[in-house]
This record gives C-alpha cells, sequence and structure tokens, in this order.
C-alpha cells in the first residue's frame, strides 16, 4: 500500500501533470476563434512547423528537464538534450513531440475536469434526490451506493495522472533524447577526456614516482655512507629530482586548470641526459649509448620515449639498486627503439608495484609500437619500439 502511494509523494508526479496541461493553454486561445474543428486542426499545423525551428527543441527539451525529471531522480535527465535540432530527423522527431504532447495534454486536461465532477455528481446523487446530468456521465436515479462510488473517479485520476506522466517522459526521452550521431559525438568527448586523465596520471606517476625513489635511494645511501661529501651529493642529486618533479607537476596543474591549452614544456629524448646523470647520482652505473638522430624525433614519440627511460630507470633504482644499467636508444629509419638492461634482483613489494610496467606498454601502443618487459637471459629487460612515421 505504501508503495502504491508513493508516487503521490513526488513533486515530479505534479509537475509532470503540470507540463502535460500547459500544452493546451495556446491551442485553447482558439476556442475564441470559433469552436470548429478546424480551428484545432489549425492550432496542431502550426504547432508542427514551430517543431521544424531548430531552437524549439532547445525550449521543449528545458521545459523537459525541468518538469518531467525533476533533479533526475529516474536517472532521464540527461538524455534530454538541451541543443538546437542540426538534422530534419532531429526536427521530424520534435514535430512527433509536440503533437503527442498536445493529444496527451487534452486527453489530462478533460480527465482532470471531468472526472472530479464524475465524483461530485456521484456523491449528490447518493446524498440526495435528483439526477445529475451535466457531469462527465449522466448518473440517472437516486441510489446511497452512488456515494461510495464517489471516490472512483479521483482514484482513476490519479492512476491516469501517474501512469500518463512515465509515458510522456519515456516519450521525451525517446523523441527529445540524442540522435546517433550526437551520441557519438558525445562518446567521443567522454573518450578524449578520459585518455587525457588516464595521460596525466601517468605523467604524475612516472615524474613524482622518479623524484620519490631517487630521494629514498639517496637517503638511504647518504645514511649508510657517513661521508659528508657524500652526503652532499646525495641532497644535490634529491634537490635536482625534486625540482624536476615541481616542473612536472605545475606542468600538470597548468593542464587542468586550462585543458583547451596545447601542452608545452613536457621533456623530450633530448633531455635524456638528466634522467641518465639523476641515476648514476643515485648509485646506478648508467652505461648510455645514444645513436641515430633523436633530436628530429617526433615530438609526440619523443615525449612518450623520455616517459618510459624514466619509468624504467625508476624501476630499476626501486627494484634492484644500484646495479649496472645498460641503455641503448636508437634512431634509425622509421623506428625508435629502446633497451633498459639491468641484473636481475628479486621483486621487491611496494606501493604501485606493476602499474609503472603496464604504463609502458599503454604509451607504445597508444603510438602504434610495441613493448617487451620481463626477464631474459639473466637480466630485467624494457624493449621498446616506436614507429616514427
Amino acid at each position: 500500500m505504501v508503495r502504491m502511494l508513493r508516487p503521490f509523494t513526488r513533486a515530479v508526479t505534479y509537475t509532470r501533470w503540470l507540463h502535460m496541461v500547459m500544452t493546451i493553454v495556446w491551442p485553447s486561445m482558439w476556442l475564441f476563434i470559433a469552436e470548429a474543428w478546424w480551428t484545432q486542426a489549425t492550432a496542431a499545423a502550426l504547432l508542427g512547423l514551430a517543431g521544424l525551428v531548430p531552437v524549439t527543441r532547445v525550449v521543449e527539451g528545458f521545459q523537459a528537464r525541468l518538469l518531467l525529471t525533476g533533479h533526475g531522480q529516474d536517472g532521464e535527465r540527461a538524455e534530454i538534450v538541451t541543443t538546437p535540432s542540426v538534422t530534419w530527423a532531429d526536427r521530424g522527431r520534435t514535430v512527433v513531440w509536440l503533437e503527442a504532447r498536445l493529444c496527451l495534454g487534452w486527453i489530462m486536461a478533460q480527465a482532470s475536469v471531468q472526472l472530479p465532477l464524475l465524483g461530485v455528481d456521484l456523491l449528490t446523487t447518493g446524498l440526495r434526490h435528483g439526477p445529475a446530468t451535466d457531469g462527465f456521465i449522466a448518473v440517472e436515479g437516486h441510489s446511497w451506493w452512488h456515494a461510495l462510488l464517489a471516490p472512483v473517479p479521483v482514484l482513476l485520476l490519479g492512476v491516469i495522472v501517474v501512469w500518463s506522466g512515465h509515458l510522456v517522459t519515456v516519450l521525451a526521452v525517446r523523441l527529445l533524447g540524442p540522435s546517433p550521431a550526437e551520441r557519438l559525438t558525445a562518446l567521443e568527448e567522454r573518450t578524449e577526456q578520459l585518455l587525457e586523465r588516464t595521460r596525466i596520471a601517468r605523467e604524475l606517476h612516472d615524474s613524482i614516482g622518479h623524484a620519490l625513489t631517487v630521494a629514498v635511494v639517496q637517503a638511504g645511501a647518504a645514511r649508510a655512507a657517513g661521508d659528508p661529501a657524500f652526503t652532499d651529493r646525495a641532497l644535490g642529486a634529491i634537490e635536482e629530482a625534486g625540482r624536476a618533479a615541481l616542473e612536472d607537476l605545475e606542468r600538470v596543474l597548468g593542464i587542468l586548470r586550462a585543458s583547451g591549452k596545447p601542452v608545452n614544456g613536457r621533456p623530450t629524448l633530448v633531455d635524456a641526459d638528466r634522467l641518465l646523470e639523476s641515476a648514476r647520482a643515485s648509485g646506478a652505473k648508467v652505461d648510455a649509448e645514444v645513436t641515430g638522430p633523436v633530436d628530429t624525433v617526433p615530438g609526440p614519440v619523443s615525449r612518450e620515449g623520455y616517459r618510459i627511460l624514466q619509468e624504467s630507470l625508476t624501476n630499476v633504482l626501486r627494484h634492484a639498486g644500484a646495479v649496472p644499467v645498460r641503455v641503448r636508444v636508437r634512431a634509425a629509419g622509421d623506428t625508435l627503439a629502446l633497451e633498459i638492461r639491468n641484473p636481475l634482483a628479486a621483486p621487491v613489494p611496494g606501493p604501485g608495484r606493476g602499474s609503472g610496467l603496464r604504463g609502458i606498454r599503454e604509451r607504445a601502443a597508444l603510438l602504434g609500437g610495441r613493448a617487451r618487459t620481463g626477464p631474459d637471459e639473466g637480466d630485467w629487460q624494457v624493449h621498446v619500439e616506436l614507429p616514427l612515421s
């Protein structure tokens, strides 16, 4: 019983009723011209022509969102668009919506007036003599049980209000909802946003993770060495890594504050020496060899290559420590190849384990390349090939 009465406690039930009744206000004005069928047909025709105007969908969309979905408790609010019609199919759906809304409005207006009058007629004939012939139907005679039927028309009106409200909302979602082209555009925008968030997450993971790894390794080495000169060098390396991380963080925050602006200042493989020196300062014995015109590598490939190299060196410092590292960067033909090898060490559990390798593979895949990570002949290997074309 409580579930059946719940719709009558929701404000959206009555705003839907208002939405349908409002539809006949303008067509009803034609009754002052002549009470003939052609006046109503003319009103319906003019309403259909209004649906061909692109801005009509904006007006109808806002009304439907405000009165039919309320605060979106039915999950339909986002399915009703508030943009002008673009194609003739959109205009046609708007015309159908206006005509359907007009028909439902007439039915709801008649029921809202006649059914309560019928209840009054039943109550009147049940309590006193005399037939009632000016209501929804003629109630002849006098019977006491007519008074017991008086609530029935009111209950019927409530059922009509609830179900017609659901019906008009479903029609609004179908007829005022986005077209397939608009859905595709929205999906593409959403995909772009998700890709941008993923890229920013990778940027923060690589730059901040690298800086923190260098800081931890350097601090631990300085404490173990107990040498003031070594401690000074370690603090210098920590300072340099922290400064680079702050620059990356400021750049990423700038992207978040103004997402429409182009990305500038991201490091490329030309800046790889900074990574190699940072790894050497952390104790790793880096044997690096760069061949080919790295400075002519396309910007997106060079930037992603820098991040792949950064994450690879970070993993070496985090999981293997101060070990020999072999770095090979080669730009030849239409391929950029990166290979980072170090002696295989036991995996060290820690926060974020595995996300860096996944990020390397994702970066390579986004550029149409491929990445191999894992043990190889007693070493841990990261081998990435990225297309330059």
